[in-house]
């Protein structure tokens, strides 16, 4: 999940928030963003006044080059393309999947510390995968 700070034409500055930068390019080319002031659907996507910090991202990170960036994005590609994404529900539909309460696929999403215990306890293999960010 991804929030961004959203301004439309008449200056009414708002958030959204998207699944991911491509659900937002989407609802944007859609024009399915409405600002919630004037209704306008022109928006862009403004400078936040908050941020939190997370791991680095590739232009934080200097160390970076650009054959390991290159590995990076062809990873989420792979992952994107191949992989279902549950988001917050990642605990959940392995459950399911493990018990044979629906079928078995390829997914990726996000549990808290304590969905994972439950995982390990059920015998579920998991693996986590921490990549930087390449749009940040």
């Amino acid at each position: 999940m991804i929030v961004y700070d959203l301004k439309c034409t008449g200056g009414h500055a708002f958030e959204g928030w998207f699944e991911d930068r491509k659900a937002y390019e989407a609802q944007s080319r859609k024009e399915l963003i409405a600002c919630p002031v004037c209704g306008d659907t022109s928006v862009a996507v403004v400078p936040s006044k908050v941020s939190i910090k997370g791991g680095p991202t590739c232009s934080e990170n200097k160390d970076f080059k650009a054959e390991e960036r290159a590995a990076i994005k062809k990873t989420m590609e792979f992952l994107e393309n191949n992989f279902e994404d549950v988001g917050a529900n990642f605990a959940r539909e392995a459950l399911k999947m493990h018990y044979d309460v629906t079928e078995k696929r390829n997914i990726r999403g996000t549990s808290t510390e304590a969905e994972e215990e439950i995982l390990r306890q059920e015998d579920i293999k998991f693996f986590k995968l921490p990549i930087p960010r390449l749009d940040s």
